[in-house]
């Protein structure tokens, strides 16, 4: 007696000529739910992709990264006018800056700017405004017109005199920093802490040379040679770049130790000086005091650093 044994139903054959089952629909759900996972995972790695703030602000950054980075490929064609000793001003940093104007005000119609090159004339005001975009639409101009790759767009957003949200953008690099108060500091949506050095003798630390603020004062220019000198013999080195947004961006994530400068703007240090509060770091002036954007004198670094640096500053005065 025979027996006949099922291993399972066959798929059943499409006969010659048959029209196909109709898969696009399969496909496209597939696809639909791969994209949906992949933005949940860029949701959980960095959960600022979710703000409105930062999402405009990231969208006005790049657009003006977008403008440095085609006149960066003809540096020579570009009209360069001076504003003072040691401080340029190119036609970049007036088309960059209108784009992330624009951008901004198209989002928020209601929100005041105050910007490097258009904030202190009176084209925009930002008294008495709830909401204050502050925004370098090129810090590092210097470096930018000799080609020197190091500059960014730095953009903060103020509410009721707190730095709330922050997006400093570095062009020519390709790196994203974003910084929401109280939800942490990303580079390139990866989570940022800064480094865990806590010895001066192991530190790397950058600075920049205070040659506005000397003018104003030159007892300034003293105290920043003492400082510098202290420094020289205590520290593993010491940088001078050239762009402070970036600088404060390099503590956040760790590249840096410590920063300090004297006599900054508001643009200069709104944004990155977030990204450091929200990567671990500590921020003040030259005396650990929170009056570094009105003053433009800031200290910032890991918080063992930050202590030893404010106590040294407070040596060289």
């Amino acid at each position: 007696m025979s027996r006949s044994v099922h291993f399972g139903a066959r798929c059943p054959r499409t006969k010659p000529g048959a029209a196909q089952p109709d898969r696009s629909f399969n496909i496209d759900r597939r696809q639909q739910i791969f994209r949906g996972a992949r933005l949940q995972r860029l949701r959980i790695m960095n959960p600022l992709g979710s703000n409105p703030f930062i999402n405009t602000a990231v969208k006005a950054a790049r657009k003006a990264g977008s403008v440095i980075n085609r006149a960066s490929m003809d540096l020579d064609l570009i009209k360069v006018t001076t504003k003072g000793q040691s401080d340029f001003v190119t036609e970049v940093d007036k088309q960059a800056e209108a784009v992330i104007i624009e951008t901004l005000l198209t989002a928020y119609p209601n929100h005041a700017i105050l910007a490097e090159e258009t904030g202190e004339s009176g084209a925009v005001q930002d008294e008495g405004n709830e909401f204050t975009w502050i925004i370098d639409p090129l810090d590092g101009t210097t470096n930018f017109i000799h080609g020197f790759p190091q500059y960014a767009v730095s953009i903060a957003l103020r509410h009721n005199g707190v730095i709330t949200q922050g997006v400093i953008f570095d062009p020519s690099r390709n790196e994203l920093f974003t910084a929401s108060r109280g939800r942490g500091a990303f580079m390139n949506d990866k989570r940022i802490r800064v480094s865990k050095r806590v010895r001066m003798a192991e530190a790397l630390i950058g600075t920049g040379f205070p040659f506005r603020a000397s003018q104003e004062d030159p007892e300034v220019l003293d105290r920043y040679m003492r400082l510098f000198r202290s420094l020289t013999m205590r520290c593993a080195g010491l940088r001078r770049p050239g762009a402070a947004a970036l600088d404060l961006a390099y503590v956040a994530c760790g590249r840096y130790d410590a920063f300090f400068e004297y006599g900054l703007k508001p643009w200069d240090i709104a944004a990155g000086s977030l990204m450091v509060l929200e990567s671990g770091g500590l921020v003040g002036d030259m005396k650990g005091d929170a009056t570094y954007l009105a003053s433009g004198n800031i200290v910032a670094g890991t918080p063992k650093v930050f202590a030893q640096l404010v106590s040294l500053t407070a040596e060289a005065r």
